[in-house]
């Protein structure tokens, strides 16, 4: 398959990182992978939600919004009821950022990641992994500053989309041509030490071969140490 922008098959989009993008949030980032891009803001606050009340622990839930024009056609503000794939990718980033952050070191607090998809050409999940990610580091580092949190509570993590358009050929880094023309499309969330988070996604109308399945998770794992690289790197640039 040939990609639209003349990328290898393992090859990435451009990533750029703006963090600290909104001055309220207690992290935030407005991250661009290729032609998407996300705005993130990490908020946090004390107390949790009832499930949780009486146990040593914080809480971290993440909301996923489309805006209206963010897609070529326009998007319905979803006012009174979520639809189904924006419940599918809030569940999906809360678990993610869940198993990332060790939630035992922030007892009584929530933390509420935020992602906004301000234009979407594929990869919106992955956009806002790293954007949430981005931002998270910049509010537990200005609690460690501040002397309010005594121990690093969140392990190095990203995200990257996965495709499969026959063959044997895997392909990284999906944008939203490539995403309507695969056989087979995943999002694998992992650490930079090799630990699989999530791994989102499956088969398009066929089924997909074990061996090939098993090539796009240690691509995805693979790719993801550059990811943290790339974040931490652009989050220094970043620091004025």
């Amino acid at each position: 398959m040939n990609r639209p922008d003349g990328r290898s098959p393992t090859g990435r989009r451009p990533l750029k990182i703006t963090p600290h993008y909104l001055d309220y949030a207690e992290g935030s980032a407005l991250v661009e992978l290729g032609r998407t891009r996300v705005l993130v803001a990490v908020s946090l606050t004390p107390g949790v939600p009832r499930h949780m009340q009486g146990k040593r622990s914080g809480w971290l839930m993440a909301e996923y919004n489309l805006l209206p024009r963010s897609t070529e056609s326009r998007t319905q503000r979803e006012r009174f009821k979520l639809g189904g794939r924006t419940q599918e990718v809030q569940r999906f980033l809360g678990r993610a950022f869940r198993a990332a952050v060790d939630l035992e070191l922030l007892p009584n607090r929530t933390i509420v990641v935020d992602a906004d998809v301000i234009q979407a050409d594929g990869g919106t999940r992955v956009a806002a992994i790293l954007g949430g990610y981005a931002a998270l580091v910049q509010a537990f580092d200005a609690l460690v500053r501040a002397g309010k949190l005594d121990d690093w509570p969140l392990t190095e993590f990203a995200a990257i989309s996965l495709g499969w358009a026959g063959g044997n050929e895997v392909l990284v880094d999906l944008d939203a041509h490539e995403d309507d023309r695969v056989h087979a499309d995943l999002t694998v969330v992992g650490t930079a030490e090799g630990e699989l988070i999530e791994i989102h996604g499956g088969g398009e109308g066929r089924p997909v071969p074990r061996a090939i399945y098993d090539r796009m998770v240690d691509e995805g794992l693979r790719q993801i140490p550059g990811l943290v690289a790339e974040v931490h790197k652009q989050l220094a640039e970043g620091v004025s």
